[in-house]
């Protein structure tokens, strides 16, 4: 068996990301007991399901017990797999439009952990098992070296091929606009409809107030939102959701 740390080296590299230091990730080992022992990695593999289906809510932190879990999940292949599997489904539903071509037609994507990753960042703070912070956060986000969803890219290029404008959404602030637009065309991601920051109005509201008021708005302009994707919930939750939504995959954090 290669040593752990040998592993979760060659998985990065396989992806591309350079994460600097690392959490220990531990192999994922098949779950027979015949001394019916507990084993930690079963509840966590069924912790990441009920977070991913919603049935929890409002959680702040990964459990300690499930850091290791989850960052060999997001750096290992079942993380790239889930996301090409939802990725593959919206477009199926892309090719299947009958675009009008009048340029109304537009899909809503989220940024954090569903245009970009994070996973540089998280790598080096636990996983989602650490509380949030958000300094250090923001000083990630301004270096504007966040990778792109390998995925998320292909499908926003497919939308673009076929005539569908995209419309960038997301929870980061008014203040972050210029690193994002620049990090954005950095992974090539270089036209867009419109790029909407969280402004200031809405401090205190949540991702679902916000995101819900800015749809509208988009629709109240004329436009049809034909389809939505998000890592959250709240990316896809309240009005004007559009007529399809994908939920990428994303156990690391809860925004409502």
């Amino acid at each position: 068996m290669l040593p752990l740390f040998f592993l979760a080296t060659i998985v990065v590299a396989s992806q591309g990301l350079d994460l600097g230091p690392t959490h220990q990730i531990h192999l994922l080992r098949p779950q027979a007991g015949s001394r019916g022992d507990p084993v930690p990695d079963v509840s966590c593999l069924s912790w990441r399901l009920v977070v991913e289906t919603r049935n929890i809510i409002g959680w702040a932190t990964v459990p300690q017990e499930c850091e290791g879990y989850v960052g060999h999940y997001m750096l290992g292949h079942q993380y790239r797999k889930d996301s090409k599997v939802v990725v593959k489904e919206a477009l199926v539903y892309a090719r299947s439009l009958k675009v009008t071509g009048d340029g109304k037609d537009v899909w809503i994507f989220d940024i954090d952990e569903t245009t970009l990753s994070n996973l540089p960042y998280y790598a080096e703070n636990g996983f989602g098992a650490e509380p949030y912070n958000a300094t250090s956060f923001k000083q990630w986000v301004l270096k504007g070296q966040a990778p792109a969803l390998p995925e998320s890219l292909k499908l926003y290029k497919k939308l673009l091929s076929l005539g569908v404008k995209v419309v960038f959404l997301t929870g980061r602030t008014e203040d972050q606009r210029s690193v994002t637009a620049a990090n954005l065309k950095r992974v090539g991601c270089h036209t867009w409809e419109k790029l909407i920051l969280k402004g200031s109005s809405y401090r205190g509201q949540t991702a679902v107030v916000y995101k819900s008021s800015e749809r509208k708005k988009i629709e109240k302009n004329g436009y049809r939102i034909i389809g939505n994707i998000g890592d959250q919930w709240s990316d896809l939750m309240g009005t004007n959701t559009g007529n399809r939504t994908f939920k990428l995959p994303d156990p690391m954090y809860y925004i409502n």
